[in-house]
């Protein structure tokens, strides 16, 4: 049985400060780019660092405030994750852009304190995750969820201690592909152990991509009965159409971190039939016009919504396909349509 409270190791007081920080009110929406992390970590073949590098740069120019650059993960077990350190080297930086890792472990964490040993600049931030399932967690970790608990505080006290920033994840949020309907207390428990060892934020997962506007609202809604709102994000695959629709449902319950993928990249290896994550352009175009501003760029400003579109249909065509996302398709259509003297809608 999971005892989030087992689980902590920061004061009261830096809990006190981040839930109230956490629930200012606000329409700004702070989009947390996967693509060059959980976008690319399903492919089959081996992407070059040169490109992943690339990806990161473009994103930066687009007004992407936040771009989860790889992860530290054995590659023996998701190659398309190695060279993170050199990727993290290599790609053009911009200021106030955060460039978070996810470390599945000890070890990972190891491999990011060597890193910034000789280069202390690479990144402010990590990652953790874990699943609201037993039997996800058992495919993803090789143990249950309680146990990747344990293993996973003493490695957040060690990054906070180092001044990193922590965030945590929390898979299968809404449905596993081993174990069906998920209990969203055990959710809510989940969520609860991540925030009591330091995260800052929790993003909740649906990783299944079966998740409909009703089940997101019941999911947060319970816990929300132990955390504040604003220390909650959305992550959201498309498997079914459904993954926009969540987004602006997690947004009207109070939710304003929402992570996303360009061109709609995605998958998990551990999640048999899951599409992609929500594609960013999808994200960018259906809040045009919305009462919510999203963040990027300098003070004030945005993300590129043409831009996007734009490294959408790049990076697709560097893994040998077309973009998967629906705005992206759109827009790209007009345009040529455009350039070849023939009417368009244009909104």
């Amino acid at each position: 049985m999971l005892n989030p409270s087992r689980f902590a190791s920061r004061s009261l007081l830096r809990q006190w400060r981040s839930r109230s920080y956490a629930t200012v009110a606000s329409n700004i929406v702070n989009i947390v780019e996967v693509g060059p992390r959980d976008g690319l970590q399903n492919e089959k073949g081996v992407i070059p660092v040169s490109v992943k590098a690339e990806l990161i740069s473009r994103l930066g120019k687009a007004g992407v405030q936040t771009i989860e650059a790889g992860s530290f993960v054995s590659p023996k077990w998701v190659p398309q994750m190695a060279g993170t350190a050199e990727v993290l080297l290599q790609m053009e930086r911009f200021p106030g852009v955060r460039y978070p890792v996810l470390v599945p472990n000890q070890k990972g964490l190891d491999a990011v304190a060597a890193l910034l040993a000789a280069h202390p600049a690479a990144t402010d931030e990590i990652a953790v995750f874990t699943a609201a399932t037993d039997a996800f967690t058992r495919a993803n970790l090789n143990v249950d969820t309680a146990e990747s608990l344990e293993r996973l505080a003493p490695v957040a006290r060690a990054a906070l201690d180092r001044g990193l920033r922590v965030r945590g994840y929390v898979s299968v949020a809404i449905a596993c592909p081993y174990s069906g309907q998920v209990d969203y207390a055990r959710v809510r428990h989940v969520a609860q152990a991540l925030v009591d060892m330091g995260c800052y934020e929790v993003s909740l997962g649906d990783t299944v991509g079966v998740g409909t506007p009703t089940q997101v609202a019941e999911m947060l809604e319970e816990v929300k009965k132990s955390i504040a709102v604003g220390m909650l994000a959305g992550h959201f695959h498309d498997t079914y159409g459904t993954a926009v629709a969540n987004v602006l449902t997690a947004l009207e319950h109070g939710v304003r971190t929402i992570d996303a993928s360009v061109g709609g990249l995605g998958g998990c290896p551990y999640s048999p039939g899951a599409t992609g994550n929500v594609a960013t352009e999808d994200v960018l175009y259906a809040l045009q016009g919305s009462p919510y501003h999203v963040a990027g760029g300098a003070a004030g400003g945005t993300i590129d919504l043409a831009k996007m579109v734009d490294i959408g249909w790049w990076i697709s065509e560097q893994l040998g396909r077309e973009s998967t996302s629906r705005a992206g398709r759109a827009i790209r259509a007009r345009r040529l349509r455009e350039a070849e003297g023939k009417p368009s809608a244009k909104l």
